[in-house]
């Protein structure tokens, strides 16, 4: 992953636990007797950037991301799909230390209630072949997983992580810190827009939102013929 944790605006809680066990995964670390985080669960609304800071986490931790794409791992082949998950997991042990990245979560395994039902419980045994490697999994590997429901992951799956960090829509404070890094991120100076007036109009957005508008409002002053966005 690129991004940087200066990429990421608000999300405090997360960022300082995150920064915690940042050097967990060091040999003076296991001397000490710290437990590397088993898996880390960002839940909350769409937009607010989890998926952001789930791929960030990596970088913090100089460790390579591995995204783990459940709709993939599934296949039509007897046992194929079982089979399947195993060598995904095989693999993420293989390149420990590493974060195992699961987007939205609650959609990857939306199957396993009805699994025995809707395909003979290929989803179940799938989904119990994760829960047990979470279980005893003693490799550096640590699974980070978003949801923007967690009301449907299951709650044997969310006892396996070590913390669930919800991810609401962001404060004054924090959509000020998002302008700022989105309109660096297109080469425009904060300082030279009206930061407060700015926050005030976009009360109730999204990270995802703010950076839609400043899109616009690039384009827009573009095709206007305007020196500069404003």
């Amino acid at each position: 992953a690129k991004t940087t944790i200066e990429d990421v605006g608000g999300m405090d809680n997360a960022k300082e636990y995150i920064d915690i066990y940042g050097k967990s995964f060091s040999e003076g670390a296991k001397e000490f007797g710290v437990e590397p985080p088993k898996g880390i669960i960002l839940t909350g609304v769409p937009g607010t950037g989890k998926s952001l800071l789930a791929k960030t986490c990596a970088n913090i931790w100089k460790m390579p991301c591995l995204r783990l794409d459940i709709g993939r791992i599934m296949t039509g082949l007897v046992g194929g799909s079982e089979q399947n998950i195993r060598e995904a997991l095989k693999l993420a042990e293989a390149t420990a230390p590493c974060a195992l990245w699961v987007d939205e979560i609650e959609k990857a395994i939306s199957g396993v209630k009805s699994s025995n039902y809707s395909d003979s419980g290929t989803m179940s045994r799938v989904f119990g072949t994760l829960l047990t490697w979470m279980q005893e999994n003693t490799s550096e590997v640590v699974l980070i997983t978003t949801a923007n429901d967690i009301t449907d992951v299951p709650p044997e799956f969310i006892r396996r992580f070590d913390e669930v960090f919800f991810v609401d829509i962001p404060s004054a404070k924090e959509r000020e810190e998002i302008f700022k890094i989105h309109l660096l991120h297109r080469g425009r100076k904060p300082s030279d827009f009206d930061l407060k007036k700015l926050v005030s109009m976009s009360e109730d957005y999204t990270g995802a939102e703010i950076e839609k508008a400043i899109r616009f409002g690039i384009a827009h002053a573009f095709y206007e013929k305007k020196k500069n966005v404003t």
